[in-house]
């Protein structure tokens, strides 16, 4: 999985999309259908929704939401001709409750013939995009830094047993005349990682920090 290289510290962490996917609920007869999908730009988002009006054109509505940046500072959303308030902002919370970004999604509804009402509406827009999210892959982007460790043979033993300790696993490995490991380190186990690798070589290890990065955090990729 590929590292993200910052400027600066924007965020301890969010959510993003690693699959899409779709799901779909049915409220007396309305058929709810949502598809989520990563988008790292307005532009992207918006083709995405293009696209969902175009495949669903026969339908009532193709209501959308999206959330842009790692703080999320560009959100969107739309009713699409249901009532204000009742589908696109509903779905834009449901987003930002789970912590993602770069995310969009759009709910498609085929009209049932009967009047749900506001609450009914909320109630199912947000309940669609629940369901939708439930068949999506999700991982958290972690803020941290690629730290690279070069040391010699005799001391790769302790400092393989000390990366086990703290979940660490490197993103690159190069037995050379010495041996350099490459790693993705989240913030809060850097200095552990600095002081634990001094003490267990005797100080024998050359620990350098090259950069800030958000990268994917495997022990936290779920549904």
């Amino acid at each position: 999985m590929g590292s993200v290289y910052v400027e600066e510290r924007t965020a301890d962490s969010y959510r993003v999309l690693l699959e899409g996917g779709e799901g779909e609920y049915v409220e007396k007869k309305s058929r709810f259908i949502a598809t989520l999908r990563k988008c790292e730009s307005e532009e992207e988002a918006a083709r995405f929704v293009e696209e969902m009006k175009k495949k669903y054109w026969d339908a009532r509505h193709n209501c959308h939401a999206f959330i842009i940046g790692d703080r999320g500072e560009l959100t969107r959303c739309s009713d699409d001709g249901e009532p204000s308030g009742t589908a696109g902002r509903p779905m834009l919370e449901v987003l930002t409750g789970a912590e993602l970004r770069n995310a969009a999604v759009v709910v498609t509804r085929y009209f049932g013939g009967v009047l749900l009402g506001t609450g009914g509406l909320v109630r199912a827009y947000t309940q669609a995009v629940k369901e939708g999210l439930k068949n999506c892959k999700a991982g958290r982007m972690c803020y941290g830094h690629l730290v690279r460790i070069t040391t010699d043979y005799v001391w790769i033993g302790r400092i393989l047993y000390l990366l086990g300790n703290l979940g660490l696993e490197p993103v690159s490995s190069d037995y050379g005349e010495r041996i350099v490991l490459k790693l993705e380190v989240p913030a809060q186990k850097l200095e552990r990682l600095r002081r634990e690798a001094a003490e267990s070589t005797n100080g024998q290890a050359e620990f350098v920090k090259e950069k800030d990065i958000y990268f994917i955090d495997k022990e936290e990729i779920g549904d």
